[in-house]
């Protein structure tokens, strides 16, 4: 294994290309990095739509993007999408590389860079097949610092380089700009700072997210016993899930679809309270400082529940019995429904426990 040099490194890429959960928590990496070595030039590889969070809250300097839709698409727009990728990507002379993604196509990005350093898995997250080769000369642990939480997957490259952990949780505060924005749209929905709950019920696949009607009976039970309001939050291509909410449960401000990740942190932030599926917006609102209810299915909470706030993190018991037959995979948490198996009063008690944990002075709280 390569030696690594005591000089500081000038300009490190980190590859991170999955989702808003696992930026936020790759957060954290890069900010022991920039502890560790003052002026680094710190970019990532991400998709474009989170290029401008990841660059306006300080997590990388720069951002390379690439756009998921062609990278699922035809061979052709693929390999065009790669070019691209590659070709700005070659520009920056990295001398580190760190390889967060862990998949054939990061594998062969990395090889391509050719950094005097750089770091990947060992063993990789899925076995290499006969025909792949590991362009990585220096090897992180699968999970670093004797922890278990996905969040130490992705600082454990910390470890070979010999930086010490400094930052152990995410903590992303919104923009001066967006907090004035989030605070427009409450004042529009006659809402307050703390006065309100922040609920997402979406997910991309249709097996993780929780019933809506059970979503409705917890707001319509909270927002009886304390006076709360609730917030519907979540992208564009979650709007149906909302409207199911909103024809089942007393009045609710949805915001559904309506907000930039920018200021959808300023709405988490501002929230008493998050509640929702186990997503990108769960890992947000922990990382805005915002108390967490999460609800799993098959993912455990052990490895990607929220982290650095009060939290509790709500799964059925395992091994699961099946409730969604043919449209279940029970071997893929990202295809598995058994987050329906959770029933609403364990929920609410969470809730309950939560605002009780957390207790702050209400003045419309009964």
């Amino acid at each position: 294994m390569l030696q690594i040099s005591p000089r500081p490194f000038r300009s490190i890429l980190i590859i991170q290309t999955k989702f808003i959960g696992d930026v936020v928590l790759s957060s954290t990496l890069a900010k022991n990095l920039q502890l560790e070595y003052p002026g680094v030039r710190i970019v990532f590889l991400c998709e474009a739509r989170l290029a401008s969070f990841v660059t306006a809250h300080g997590i990388a300097s720069e951002v390379v993007t690439f756009r998921r839709a062609a990278m699922r698409g035809t061979p052709l727009e693929r390999g065009r999408e790669l070019y691209s990728m590659i070709s700005q990507l070659r520009q920056f002379r990295f001398d580190l590389t760190i390889d967060l993604t862990d998949s054939k196509t990061s594998r062969l990005i990395v090889r391509f860079l050719n950094a005097s350093t750089r770091i990947g898995y060992n063993p990789p997250e899925r076995p290499l097949r006969w025909h792949e080769r590991q362009p990585a000369n220096v090897f992180a642990e699968p999970f670093g610092f004797g922890e278990r939480h996905y969040l130490y997957r992705y600082l454990s490259p910390l470890e070979p380089l010999g930086v010490g952990l400094r930052v152990r949780v995410p903590s992303i505060r919104p923009l001066p700009m967006e907090t004035a924005r989030a605070q427009a749209l409450l004042d529009k929905h006659h809402l307050r700072p703390n006065g309100f709950v922040a609920v997402h019920a979406g997910a991309s696949f249709h097996g993780r997210r929780w019933q809506h009607e059970r979503f409705a009976a917890v707001i319509d039970t909270i927002s009886r016993e304390t006076g709360l309001d609730f917030v519907l939050v979540g992208g564009p291509d979650e709007r149906k899930p909302a409207e199911q909410i909103l024809a089942s449960a007393a009045s609710i401000v949805n915001l559904v679809g309506a907000l930039s990740l920018e200021t959808l942190l300023a709405v988490l932030q501002q929230a008493r309270l998050f509640v929702g599926n186990e997503s990108g917006p769960m890992h947000m609102a922990a990382a805005a400082g915002t108390p967490v209810v999460g609800l799993f299915g098959l993912t455990s909470p052990a490895v990607w529940g929220p982290v650095g706030v009060p939290s509790l993190a709500l799964q059925p018991s395992m091994p699961c019995n099946c409730v969604a037959g043919s449209l279940c995979n029970p071997l893929d948490p990202s295809k598995a429904c058994c987050v329906w198996r959770l029933e609403v009063g364990p929920v609410v008690a969470a809730v309950r426990e939560v605002l009780s944990r957390t207790h702050v002075e209400l003045e419309h709280a009964v």
